[in-house]
């Protein structure tokens, strides 16, 4: 079924920068909107970026500037740049094709900022 992949957390120092990756392992459909959400210890997730099967983008304005959403096909890309401690989260992947049933969520990948 659908799955995915993330890669690209760790461990970076402030100011630093990080490349999140997230592959769907089926091409049956086409996705309609992929994004990247996070979670930080204590808080609610949170929309990061999302991108659309038709190019519209949007980043949170707390990451305006400094992180990029694309795609390619199946995959989603988030270059995350000047990173800070506040971007600590677990990084969630989504895809939604705009039909039921059909959202699906990464298991997160842990990105950390810190010196």
């Amino acid at each position: 079924q659908v799955q995915l992949v993330e890669s690209g957390g760790g461990l970076v120092q402030p100011g630093g920068s990080l490349r999140l990756s997230c592959a769907a392992s089926t091409s049956t459909f086409s996705i309609y909107k992929m994004g990247w959400y996070r979670q930080a210890p204590g808080k609610e997730r949170e929309l990061v970026a999302f991108i659309t099967s038709g190019g519209s983008r949007n980043h949170a304005d707390s990451v305006k500037g400094r992180f990029t959403i694309s795609r390619d096909k199946n995959t989603v890309y988030l270059q995350m740049n000047s990173l800070k401690p506040e971007d600590t989260a677990i990084y969630y992947c989504n895809a939604d094709w705009g039909v039921e049933g059909m959202n699906y969520w990464g298991e997160g990948t842990q990105v950390t900022v810190s010196s």
